[in-house]
């Protein structure tokens, strides 16, 4: 992860670098964020094989002066197809390696918590080699790292999960999934909050660039401060949510997080000053943190277990998925009104979003109740006391 944030860093700058446009860091952003029934471990080693092979690419043809921003583009594409079936594979993996249900919330937050805590370390890295030696080290570097996952992920040693059926309907999984998601009210608020927050205001980190050198008058450097501050928040927030021994109250984690979110991204808009950045990109990269694995969290808990992969999907998709076609409408924004007022209007969508949430709390847990209640008794004619329990605490 320390070689995909340096990479994710390198990228951003490079395409800054050639073309000064926000309108082109938004189309880049949007071409590199573009499983139930398969082998999720042999899944992990195809998609980390083929990001072996896009990060050297990437390195040759920026070492060798070769770099146009349409290879940015396209190599960015392939990696975001990448991605569409290595994230949901490795959330989903992340539960075959968990023995207890209760341990889930943990074991999420742990993830979070490398996922964040390599952020802190990755921008900061990435800032000094392209300052020293070009992007082109940034690429080299996230291609070695990733060999050294495909070895590790031969020394995992797991009972084999019994496939459901040899014919995989990608059609048929994608509707059940959609439907089964619209059906629960939780699962269907929480899933409109994350693509919501997504689309309006997880683009921030895509304009950093051009707020480091037009606002803040700064380099990469500045940027990789930037960044290193949003994961040392975020790492924050994974330390705390990994603390907690329960889900209880986390639909008001939730809330109160998104409303400070967007505080945070709207002060960060007026901000003249580094230091004062550094702490608003802290506050931003703490609560997106908690709002988006305690979203994560919830769904994980009271999702079906056949219905798992299929709703690690929506929920990437709400994520990245979104997020991708944000980065293009943010770009497209900034280039029009700037960097700054893009942030603001972003920052507040994201504050109302999360309070037009907090109206849905007691609904949930009603709703909630009544779905699971039925879907059980049609199943097995008996509720499990544990999952109303679940549900319960998550109002």
């Amino acid at each position: 992860m320390i070689g995909t944030w340096i990479q994710q860093i390198a990228m951003r700058w490079l395409v800054y670098r050639l073309t000064k446009s926000e309108l082109l860091l938004g189309i880049v952003g949007f071409a590199s964020d573009m499983a139930d029934k398969l082998n999720r471990r042999r899944m992990l080693t195809i998609t980390q094989t083929l990001s072996v092979l896009q990060a050297l690419v990437l390195a040759i043809l920026v070492i060798t002066d070769l770099i146009a921003v349409w290879h940015i583009v396209a190599l960015g594409t392939l990696s975001g197809i990448i991605s569409a079936f290595d994230i949901p594979a490795r959330q989903a993996f992340l539960i075959d390696v968990v023995e207890t249900k209760e341990d889930l919330g943990n074991a999420i937050a742990l993830n979070s918590l490398v996922l964040n805590g390599t952020m802190l370390v990755g921008p900061s890295i990435a800032g000094g080699l392209i300052a020293l030696w070009g992007e082109g080290s940034c690429f080299v570097l996230n291609g070695v790292s990733y060999l050294a996952l495909v070895g590790l992920l031969y020394f995992i040693r797991m009972p084999e999960r019994k496939i459901a059926s040899a014919n995989l309907q990608v059609g048929r999984g994608i509707l059940e999934g959609a439907t089964y998601a619209f059906r629960s009210v939780p699962i269907r608020s929480i899933l409109l909050l994350v693509a919501l927050v997504s689309f309006m205001g997880v683009s921030y980190t895509l304009l950093m660039p051009v707020f480091a050198e037009k606002v803040l008058h700064g380099g990469p450097r500045e940027f990789g401060y930037l960044m290193s501050a949003t994961g040392l928040g975020a790492l924050a927030g994974a330390i705390f949510l990994a603390s907690r021994r329960s889900i209880l109250g986390l639909g008001k984690v939730i809330v109160g997080a998104g409303i400070i979110y967007g505080v945070g991204l709207s002060g960060l808009s007026l901000s003249p000053d580094l230091i004062l950045s550094l702490f608003l990109a802290l506050m931003i990269g703490f609560t997106l943190m908690i709002l988006m694995a305690s979203s994560n969290t919830i769904i994980q808990t009271i999702v079906d277990e056949a219905k798992r992969g299929r709703i690690i999907s929506l929920f990437v998709m709400a994520r990245r998925g979104v997020e991708s076609f944000g980065s293009l409408v943010a770009g497209v924004i900034a280039n029009r009104v700037g960097t700054p007022d893009t942030l603001m209007m972003g920052g507040a969508i994201c504050s109302l979003a999360a309070l037009a949430f907090s109206a849905k709390l007691s609904s949930i847990q009603q709703t909630s109740r009544s779905f699971y209640k039925g879907l059980n008794e049609a199943s097995s004619g008996m509720v499990s006391a544990g999952k109303i329990r679940v549900i319960e605490k998550i109002s």
